[in-house]
């Protein structure tokens, strides 16, 4: 049996082990695990139950690492992503006033049509027509979206009406709490310590509590509060017209995490074949979308590839085992469901503020020398954190490509798909000034 695992798995070929593989798995897992605190803190924000949030974190990250493990054969885990949880609570729920039941709806859309494409090979098309240059601005438009969340969370940064921002009362415990809690994190993940984030965190809440900032009673697991998400999501009301955009976002947002880190993994581990070709590309995508529609169902925000997952190749990392095994620890930290409630805001704000400074490392793949990318990439990253909406950051930078490279007589470059979603987004805007 064992010997036909390692067969399975092409131990041999790629020059792994059992002992290798258990090793990256378990540092998968310890660099990823912050999220079991910090995506119940951000959907607790939404109203949703934290213990339940929690539990259906752990549950889908299992359930996508293990399937990626065993079906895909790659080292790579998935979990509930970060960013889009944030565009889900406060841009979605908050800010559109929609709830949070018909949001969970429009996830488990968003899944389904991920699904039906990955099955009819459309995704490839779209990928290769959305030019690489929105991808990265997208994802550090998102950490500037996450690392103001956080700011703001810490009370670092304060509304203002006059400059719209302003720097909070530094003296305040729970910002000072938060401040500890960043330089913890900071220094951590400076030494390349693998669970900076999560260290941090638990420091951050056990400081809290011995100076009273934290309060937490005991408290057994109890089915009831861990299901109370469990099967609430609301699609018929996400089917309406005017949430579609929603489910457009949520899709969008689930592609380019997914095949970004997909690629950006695979080609860390030397998985990739020549051409930059991803075996088994469309099973892979397949996980993703399958894990997203039960994070619908269960009770949490999109799931998707985590890049923290290359800390794991680089521990030696090669095989599919790796993802089972940060898959299995996910669900032995099931037992932190009731710990949820403990987390304070302080704690998990400045996970919120280094991930997002990981995320805008995207911005070095942008060719700021050619101002026909440069432009809309910039106002791409920049409308995102200031919209308080992906969305939004989305549809400009679609618009300012397609605009920049006709009006530069460089259309020719740009793929038709690009063009008829940039006139999507004009219209969308049109339809948004004259509602209003």
């Amino acid at each position: 049996m064992r010997t036909r695992l390692e067969q399975y798995f092409r131990f041999s070929e790629l020059g792994t082990n059992w002992r290798t593989e258990l090793l990256a798995g378990a540092t998968t897992f310890l660099t990823m695990a912050y999220i079991v605190f910090v995506n119940p803190a951000i959907l607790g924000a939404a109203g949703l139950p934290a213990p339940a949030v929690t539990a259906a974190t752990c549950f889908c990250a299992a359930l996508g690492s293990i399937l990626m493990g065993t079906l895909g054969r790659y080292p790579i885990a998935l979990a509930p992503g970060m960013g889009i949880n944030a565009y889900f609570a406060y841009t979605v729920v908050k800010g559109m006033g929609v709830p949070w039941q018909t949001a969970l709806g429009a996830v488990f859309l968003a899944g389904v049509l991920f699904l039906v494409l990955t099955a009819l090979r459309v995704q490839q098309r779209i990928v290769a027509a959305v030019p690489l240059e929105l991808h990265a601005s997208v994802a550090a438009g998102i950490g500037l979206f996450l690392a103001l969340i956080g700011l703001r969370n810490a009370g670092i940064v304060v509304p203002n009406p006059e400059t719209t921002v302003a720097l909070g009362n530094l003296r305040e415990p729970n910002t000072l709490l938060a401040l500890f809690g960043l330089l913890v994190i900071a220094t951590l993940t400076a030494w390349g310590v693998r669970a900076a984030m999560l260290l941090g965190i638990l420091a951050t809440t056990a400081l809290g509590a011995l100076v009273g900032l934290t309060q937490w009673r005991p408290q057994p697991l109890d089915w009831g509060q861990i299901t109370a998400a469990a099967g609430k999501l609301d699609i018929a009301a996400a089917m309406n017209t005017g949430l579609l955009e929603i489910v457009f976002v949520f899709y969008f947002v689930i592609l380019f995490d997914n095949v970004g880190t997909l690629i950006g993994v695979a080609k860390k581990a030397g998985l990739l074949e020549p051409g930059d070709r991803l075996p088994r590309a469309g099973t892979m995508l397949g996980v993703a979308g399958t894990a997203t529609v039960a994070g619908a169902l269960t009770g949490t925000s999109p799931v998707v590839c985590y890049i923290e997952s290359a800390a794991g190749v680089s521990a030696g990392g090669r095989t599919g085992v790796t993802a089972i095994v940060a898959g299995l620890l996910f669900l032995v930290a099931l037992v932190a469901a009731p710990l949820a409630g403990a987390i304070p805001a302080a704690a998990t704000a400045p996970a919120l503020i280094v991930v997002g400074s990981l995320m805008v490392s995207t911005v070095a793949e942008i060719r700021w020398s050619d101002p026909v990318v440069a432009t809309p990439a910039f106002l791409t990253m920049i409308t995102i954190p200031l919209t308080s909406s992906i969305a939004n950051g989305i549809a400009i930078g679609f618009i300012a490509f397609a605009a920049l490279k006709t009006l530069r007589g460089r259309y020719r470059e740009v793929h038709w798909l690009v063009y008829l979603l940039a006139a999507l987004f004009v219209l969308r805007f049109a339809y948004l000034t004259s509602a209003h």
